[in-house]
């Protein structure tokens, strides 16, 4: 039903609750690299120790056959990217929302010192009651293998993503992953109030400190 770089993610059925369940599978590329998977466990066990209404549950980690797997709740919905693309640029005031459950979820995993590290609309899914959820887990291996990252990075993603509700678009474009990085490293973003007239200058400048380089 999903993946990225990382993993696979299917749709499956929990034989002893009787229930659908998303499980995760690292991809098998990753397999060979032990500190990577070391991490992997680590993490994966770390974050199912979350308990948030924003936040979707992991309920099992493990390895089975050299089989790396994840099970959490399975979410019937759309993930906040498709959402975006389904309806423009949002209302700043659901914008406003939706942000403040995603931050109620950021606040509870930096509190158990988690460090989530990919916050952005694909990795947010919106129930069909309009709740968002963050999925937890979606680290990169340079991240895993040691990068430095702390609370801000999270709080800058959440900008970005704030930027993206509000606008309709990212604040940074180019040919390839590099060319935006390097944008992000260097580049001072468009104001969202200046490509939507109905953004309060309260909420503009929000988001201007959140992206701050």
């Amino acid at each position: 039903i999903g993946g990225g770089g990382m993993a696979l993610v299917y749709k499956a059925r929990c034989r002893l609750l009787n229930r659908f369940v998303a499980v995760k599978i690292l991809r098998e590329e990753f397999i060979g690299d032990e500190e990577f998977l070391r991490r992997f466990e680590v993490e994966a066990q770390s974050a199912a120790s979350l308990s948030h209404p924003n936040i979707v549950p992991i309920y099992d980690v493990g390895n089975e056959n050299n089989i790396f797997y994840i099970v959490m709740e399975y979410i019937d919905g759309i993930t906040l990217k498709e959402y975006i693309a389904r309806n423009g640029l949002l209302d700043w005031k659901d914008a406003v929302k939706i942000a403040i459950q995603i931050c109620s979820a950021i606040e509870h995993a930096h509190s158990k010192q988690i460090i989530h590290r990919d916050i952005k609309p694909q990795n947010i899914l919106m129930t069909k009651e309009g709740i968002a959820k963050v999925t937890v887990h979606y680290f990169s291996p340079e991240q895993a293998r040691g990068g430095y990252i702390d609370e801000k990075s999270d709080l800058y993603s959440l900008g970005i993503v704030i930027y993206e509700m509000i606008t309709g678009r990212m604040p940074f474009d180019g040919e390839s992953p590099v060319a935006i990085a390097l944008k992000h490293i260097q580049d001072k973003p468009v104001q969202p109030i200046e490509l939507n007239r109905n953004v309060p200058s309260a909420l503009n400048d929000i988001v201007i400190k959140a992206i701050k380089k």
